[in-house]
């Protein structure tokens, strides 16, 4: 008797009810990029998938150079399960899906590759793990796109929100309770319709939140947040960095002090994240006399290196070199700590302020300090510690001093942005004491 025939497509799909049709190309991944992309190289040139490791074959739905993962054919052994059930479609996170020792080879392969392409040859040391308890700040997203109100975080390459109950890289505090926050301020703003950002830190005395996007507010608005603030029980909310109502001074430990940065002020990301950069930049520092603490912010390095050395304190935010100076005040027991809000990246400190100290740290965002570089190179300092949050530009400027004279030390990655292609770097530079300088 002769074999029935195969089932239709049809008829699989009506008996199983999930048929999908297949769509798109299957690569190969060669590579990952700097931002954690596989990299598939294909007739038309080099492909980047999200999501993928080298070695996969996988399916993918191609947008020019870009590409979405539609399906994994066969999977990497450093391939695990991600722990987030948004991880497919968020874009916070990037490496979920890679195993702990491929995830730290390839971070730090990324920062010796950097160093090595600016001819930078010292050694990198071992990545420290500085996620600890997680994130103290998430922001979230609130948008309008229809006639409902979307709350979330943003999509890989996307403006589209995706909806989330909990942000599991956050610290316990925040993780559930950030969803929560954002929805009831997107519910009272919604009036307007615009697109709302809103900015959550975990504080030992509360949440502080700055909300960006609205502009000016109505007093009804302003007295209808103030009472939000209450039943959330906020200690400080603001928009755009205008105190709306500040019920407990949201209070970040620094060191010894305690410090109210302003509101939507930067902070490093989580709290080991901060005390393991200090905790490099102090004991390098350890027996400098006089610090000059630049891209100071409120003071992180600066409250911490009071306790054995004098600084001076360089950030463009008069806020934050308030609150320093307050914190700095009333703590007892610290050396003086002078401040001063200068815009660094136009007028960078020169050749011979810099000379009157016995260390410079620097700490700029992720463009760097290219111009205070240039004037370090030209000085007599004997210490640079520099903390970078970009790889590239930390060995732009690094090339900047070792061509002055200094030499490279050491460099340290920390990882405090988990499960992203963003590294913290520390290089400490040295001037030979026997050089002589022209």
């Amino acid at each position: 008797m002769a074999s029935s025939p195969p089932p239709s497509r049809a008829e699989t799909a009506t008996a199983n009810f999930c048929w999908e049709p297949i769509v798109g190309e299957q690569v190969i991944i060669e590579r990952l990029g700097a931002k954690a992309d596989g990299i598939a190289e294909t007739a038309s040139g080099p492909v980047f998938v999200p999501k993928t490791l080298p070695g996969e074959t996988v399916t993918i739905e191609r947008d020019g150079s870009r590409a979405d993962l539609i399906r994994v054919d066969a999977a990497s052994p450093e391939r695990e399960t991600p722990f987030c059930p948004y991880f497919d479609e968020c874009g916070g996170c990037a490496t979920q899906h890679m195993k702990h020792g491929f995830y730290q080879a390839w971070k730090q392969e990324i920062l010796a590759r950097t160093l090595r392409q600016a001819r930078i040859e010292t050694p990198v040391e071992p990545m420290i793990d500085a996620h600890g308890d997680g994130r103290r700040r998430v922001t979230l997203h609130v948008r309008f796109p229809d006639r409902s109100m979307h709350v979330g975080y943003m999509a890989a390459r996307s403006h589209r929100i995706v909806a989330i109950a909990f942000c599991p890289i956050a610290e316990p505090g925040l993780k559930e309770q950030a969803p929560v926050i954002a929805r009831a301020i997107g519910e009272h703003l919604k009036g307007a319709r615009k697109p709302l950002d809103i900015q959550i830190t975990n504080t030992r005395t509360g949440f502080d939140v700055d909300v960006r996007g609205h502009g000016p507010l109505k007093d009804s608005d302003r007295l209808s947040l103030i009472g939000l603030a209450e039943r959330l029980d906020l200690s400080r909310l603001s928009i755009h960095g205008d105190v709306i109502v500040e019920r407990r001074p949201p209070a970040i430990a620094m060191g010894r002090a305690s410090v109210v940065p302003p509101a939507g002020s930067f902070l490093q990301a989580t709290r080991l994240g901060e005390e393991t950069l200090a905790s490099f930049v102090t004991e390098a520092c350890g027996r400098a006399k006089r610090v000059a603490d630049l891209f100071s912010g409120s003071g992180p390095f600066a409250l911490r290196l009071a306790e054995k050395s004098e600084v001076h304190a360089v950030e463009h935010d008069q806020g934050s070199m308030t609150a320093l100076d307050k914190a700095f005040r009333a703590t007892p027991g610290l050396r003086r700590i002078t401040t001063e809000a200068r815009d660094l990246f136009r007028r960078p400190l020169l050749t011979p302020e810099l000379n009157a100290f016995d260390a410079v740290v620097l700490d700029p965002p992720r463009a760097g300090a290219e111009a205070q570089a240039k004037q370090l190179a030209a000085s007599k300092v004997p210490l640079v510690v520099s903390v970078s949050c970009d790889a590239a530009t930390f060995a732009r400027d690094t090339a900047i001093l070792t061509s002055g004279g200094y030499r490279l030390e050491r460099v340290i990655p920390v990882d405090q942005f988990k499960h992203s292609p963003h590294l913290e770097v520390i290089g400490i530079l040295r001037r030979d004491a026997v050089k002589k300088r022209r």
